[in-house]
């Protein structure tokens, strides 16, 4: 018969299972941190001052004071006031809560705050312009976008729809009775 050569093992050294261990630990940080760097980033709706009641919802006018800025803090948009007499709107920007009428990620973040409150919302590129902003605009293409947000108020479509047409009803009657109307057609 033959003989198979017979190579001693030597024994574990003190210490070295501990270390193959950290080892293996290490590796598996790493391709986590890796994984959760590279996985695209969503939207961030940060509470700044907390508001009450419920949400606005999907076809909702929503009434807003807001900041844009791009991420390195340029600014490119800010709310203004709306030239109607006080008391039949809410004071800040309308923003109707539908596909189309605004970008993806401010409808998405409006529907997760409430009247009174303040947020910071942080809208990724995929969820904003992306890789065509609005003509003309300071918006570069994949940009991040940053809102400082004041929830006003909000209503239904209906109730703001109500709201302008009695506010068109009152200018024409101003008109009528020759109070600050427009001009007469020439």
């Amino acid at each position: 018969m033959t003989e198979i050569t017979r190579v001693p093992l030597q024994p574990i050294k003190k210490g070295s299972l501990t270390k193959l261990w950290l080892g293996v630990l290490l590796a598996v940080l790493v391709a986590a941190g890796l994984a959760w760097a590279a996985m695209p980033r969503g939207l961030d709706v940060e509470t700044v001052t907390a508001g009450s009641g419920n949400s606005p919802q999907l076809g909702d006018v929503v009434f807003v004071n807001y900041v844009g800025t791009l991420a390195d803090g340029t600014e490119f948009d800010r709310s203004q006031p709306l030239p109607v007499p006080p008391g039949l709107f809410p004071e800040g920007n309308p923003l109707l809560l539908e596909e189309g009428a605004i970008i993806d990620g401010f409808i998405e973040g409006l529907q997760q705050m409430q009247k009174g409150g303040s947020y910071v919302l942080t809208i990724p590129a995929d969820q904003a312009y992306g890789a065509e902003p609005p003509p003309g605009s300071p918006i570069p293409a994949n940009a991040d976008l940053v809102f400082e947000v004041e929830v006003v108020d909000f209503m239904s479509r209906d109730d703001f729809q109500a709201r302008a047409a009695a506010l068109q009803q009152m200018m024409g009657q101003q008109g009528a009775d020759g109070q600050a109307g427009p001009p007469p057609a020439q």
